[in-house]
This record gives C-alpha cells, sequence and structure tokens, in this order.
C-alpha cells in the first residue's frame, strides 16, 4: 500500500459524501411523490364538490370555458368550492347561475385604440 494515511481517510470521506447524496436523492424523490398524491387527492376532492354543487347543465358550460380560458374555469372552480365548503350553496347550480357567475368573474375586456398618423 504505497497510498498516505491521508488519501486513504479522503477516499473514504468521499464515498461517504457520495452515500449521503445518494439518500438525499431518493428521499427527495418520495416526498415529491407524497406532494404529488396530495395534489391529487385535493384535485379529487374538489371534483367531488363541482359534482355535488353543479348541476350537468353548469357543468357542460364550465368545461365549455375551460377549453377556450382555463384560467377563468379555474378560478371559477375555486369559488364553487369555496362557496360550497362555506355552506352558501343550498342547491346545485344550474346554467343560469353559472353564466351569471362567469359574468361577474370575467376579467374586464381590454380594448386597445389604434391610432395611425
Amino acid at each position: 500500500m504505497s497510498e498516505n494515511p491521508d488519501e486513504e481517510r479522503l477516499e473514504e470521506l468521499r464515498q461517504q459524501r457520495m452515500e449521503e447524496l445518494k439518500e438525499q436523492q431518493q428521499g427527495g424523490g418520495e416526498a415529491a411523490e407524497a406532494q404529488q398524491q396530495a395534489a391529487q387527492q385535493a384535485e379529487q376532492q374538489k371534483q367531488a364538490l363541482l359534482r355535488q354543487y353543479l348541476s350537468d347543465g353548469a357543468r357542460r358550460r364550465l368545461n365549455s370555458v375551460r377549453m377556450s380560458k382555463p384560467d377563468l374555469a379555474e378560478q371559477v372552480e375555486q369559488q364553487i368550492v369555496a362557496l360550497g365548503r362555506s355552506g352558501r350553496i343550498q342547491d346545485q347550480l344550474d346554467e343560469e347561475q353559472m353564466k351569471s357567475l362567469l359574468r361577474e368573474l370575467k376579467p374586464e375586456s381590454k380594448s386597445f385604440d389604434i391610432q395611425r398618423r
């Protein structure tokens, strides 16, 4: 063994550090997986509440909005879930109520005036 003790100790420390990094990566994967499962569970709960609070017509209208404006649809879903959890929705929302909710949450339209010189 021609290596000196300092080099052996250095190699040993490198190996320990590599093992620690591998363990951290595996632990990080588990945390990400747990986070993903929690997000899926939250999404399932949200969908269950939407089925409970929306009639078939209102659900179809919301799905139509989702195709063209996903951000607005997400905002409407959050509003409906919040209203349902607070007990402010007694019956299912029908299509007309969904239309009025969409009108309320719809962002102001932006207009552009182009002037030619």
